[in-house]
């Protein structure tokens, strides 16, 4: 495993029954608290952006959404707009 440089600092209050359960977890695999904590953090921070980045549909509704891109839109207020008079003229 690469080892890098770790600047960013990341402080924390918690309650002593959940810092010794942390610390327990820590001893349990083997690791320092801090390694735990990131590493616990990391795998979360993970699993909720890859929620925000993949969007997962059923295939009638992907292609519902599909074809639908390709249904050109009336706009009626960007034609509604475009028949007013011009409130400014070009010289």
């Amino acid at each position: 495993m690469e080892m890098t440089t770790k600047s960013d600092r990341i402080e924390m209050r918690t309650d002593p029954e959940t810092g010794e359960r942390i610390a327990q977890a820590a001893e349990a695999t083997q690791q320092s608290v801090s390694a735990f904590v990131r590493e616990a953090a990391t795998y979360a921070a993970d699993k909720i952006l890859a929620r925000f980045e993949h969007v997962l549909m059923p295939a009638e509704q992907f292609d519902r959404l599909y074809e639908s891109l390709d249904t050109p839109d009336d706009a009626p207020k960007i034609a509604e707009v475009a028949r007013r008079p011009r409130r400014f003229t070009r010289r």
